[in-house]
This record gives structure tokens, C-alpha cells and sequence, in this order.
């Protein structure tokens, strides 16, 4: 199946991309690799939900079916589809009356998180979300060293305006540390990323 992003390019999948019998070509990290993180936080916010904690969803991705094929009366196969709209942020929801909406990344990169992993419309995105005094932060897994952090949303936009004007093309390691928030994994939640919100905005 062929599937395409609204500007007419054809999406390819991480999966995709590794098996491609091309000579390897080494990356350090492209969202939705692995999909632990993704995994981890969706089991986190089923548990939230189901305690009557927070109401935390993964937003689902629009796709615009243009092709099908049937190769019996009882099957359909897609054959090719477009994304409706660019993707903004992978979760969002309600926590204690206030609106909260995050992106989950995560690197193999054991010093610094590269931010060609965010795209200009989630950064702009995010910015909407400050402005209309939402929370926006994004969750952080360094897969290698299974570490979590969480950054708020502010400290992203620091980091990319210095992006933007020439400056380093990733967060190091180190800057994370400094103003971000590590979050120790458990068992239920796995990912308890609400402790780490209830310090900042709600103690």
C-alpha cells in the first residue's frame, strides 16, 4: 500500500527504511523507532484512565483513502493513501482541569538528542499550546542508557530558536540534565510522567 503525505510525498516507514538492501547507512534516531516509548506510554495512560487519574489518549493519524482494490467479493486491499494533514503531537488530554499535550521521541544517541526529530509544525504547534496556557512538554527516552526525561515545552523552544539561528543542531545530554526531568521507570504506571507535572504545575 502507497501512502502519502499531503504534499504528494510518498511516506516511507522506519521499517521499511532499515530493510532496504542499500548499502546500511548509519542514523541515530527517527520518531517512532522501536515504538517501546510508544508502548510504555500507552500502557502509562490506559492505567491512568482506569484509576480516574487523567484522561491522556494517543491522537490518531487522519489517513485519506484514494485506491482500493478487490481481489474477492470479501476482501478490500488498500492500495494507496494520503495523509489528510500533518501530524502535530502524539498524546494529549486532561489532568486536573488543565489541557496537557506532548510528543514521545525517542534516540539511540547516548550524548545529546538530535532535533531534526521534531518538525516545524509540532514546534509551532506547541507554541499554541503555551499560548493558550496549556502544558506542553515532551517525553525523552535515551533507548541505549533506558532513560526518560521530560523537557517542558519552553525549554524545546530555547533550544530550537538556537537551532534555527545556526546554533547546535541537538540538545546535549548534558543541558538535558540540567533542565529537564528525569523520570524513574516503574511497574504501574510504567512511565509516571504525572508525578513530574504535579511538581511543576500543581504543587
Amino acid at each position: 500500500m502507497t501512502i502519502r503525505y499531503p504534499n504528494g510525498k510518498v511516506y516511507v516507514s522506519p521499517k521499511e527504511t532499515t530493510n532496504t538492501p542499500k548499502a546500511p547507512k548509519k542514523q541515530t534516531t527517527y520518531s517512532n523507532r522501536g515504538m517501546t516509548l510508544e508502548e510504555y506510554l500507552n500502557e502509562t495512560n490506559e492505567y491512568y484512565r482506569s484509576k480516574g487519574v487523567a484522561c491522556v489518549h494517543k491522537k490518531p493519524t487522519p489517513v485519506q483513502i484514494v485506491h482500493v482494490e478487490y481481489p474477492r467479493r470479501s476482501a478490500a486491499v488498500i492500495k494507496e493513501a494520503y495523509f489528510k494533514q500533518a501530524s502535530t503531537t502524539d498524546y494529549n488530554g486532561v489532568y486536573k482541569g488543565k489541557y496537557i499535550d506532548f510528543e514521545a521521541k525517542e534516540t539511540r544517541n547516548k550524548t545529546s538528542f538530535p532535533l531534526q526529530n521534531f518538525h516545524v509544525h509540532q514546534i509551532e504547534h506547541m507554541k499554541e499550546i503555551i499560548h493558550h496556557d496549556g502544558i506542553a512538554f515532551v517525553i525523552i527516552k535515551f533507548t541505549t542508557l533506558d532513560e526518560v526525561y521530560l523537557l517542558e515545552a519552553v525549554h524545546l523552544l530555547h533550544f530550537w530558536k538556537r537551532y534555527e539561528h545556526g546554533g547546535r543542531k541537538s540538545i546535549t545530554k548534558a543541558e538535558l540534565e540540567e533542565v529537564g526531568h528525569p523520570i524513574k521507570l516503574g511497574y504501574q504506571p510504567r512511565i509516571p510522567y504525572l508525578n513530574i507535572l504535579d511538581t511543576l504545575y500543581f504543587s
